[in-house]
């Protein structure tokens, strides 16, 4: 492991244990065992660092979805929705204790919104619902169906159960099959 992955690791577990508002570039570096300079030459700033997180240490929610859009009708819809269903539970889960502290404060958030641009929360809710919308192209889903809603009650539901599983400190309920049937029953 190079440098820039063993910072990306240390990230993941400061901001996991202080959360993203907490966690300082400084201390990051000392738990990788590299100095704050080392960081800078990986990493603009600390969302830099915080987008990296999300790539490669959570759950790549964003990755299946790019590969179900691109070939939607490849597998039964019900395991694809059961798959997007299971990411996003571990990537709520995973994620919730590194970004909850950046809506600690307004400026925090505001400042953190600008810096993110186009890849924020946004993105991956987009992209359920255009996966979705390739599939009621395919006619696996009815032509009437909101995708927009039904993206919002798939991932609603996942960051729901991890809410309430990293509140209760244990593991979220394996809700993924059951929101897949759920889900697909109304589509």
């Amino acid at each position: 492991m190079g440098s820039r992955a063993e910072i990306v690791a240390a990230a993941a577990k400061v901001m996991r244990e202080q959360g993203y508002a907490h966690a300082t570039t400084k201390v990051i570096a000392q738990t990788a065992g590299y100095s704050e300079a080392m960081l800078y030459k990986h990493f603009r700033d600390k969302t830099d660092l915080f987008l990296s997180v999300l790539t490669e240490e959570l759950p790549a929610l964003g990755t299946a979805l790019a590969e179900l859009t691109a070939n939607p009708g490849g597998a039964p819809l019900r395991d694809n929705l059961a798959r997007l269903a299971r990411l996003g539970l571990a990537f709520y889960t995973e994620g919730f204790p590194i970004a909850v502290s950046v809506f600690s404060s307004r400026d925090l958030l505001r400042g953190h919104r600008e810096r993110l641009g186009g890849h924020g929360p946004r993105a991956l809710l987009d992209g359920v619902a255009e996966y979705l919308r390739a599939e009621r192209e395919l006619g696996r889903i009815n032509a009437e169906a909101d995708v927009e809603a039904a993206a919002a009650l798939l991932l609603g539901a996942c960051f729901q159960q991890a809410f309430l599983a990293t509140f209760e400190e244990r593991e979220p309920a394996d809700l993924a099959d059951r929101l897949a049937d759920t889900l697909l029953a109304a589509l």
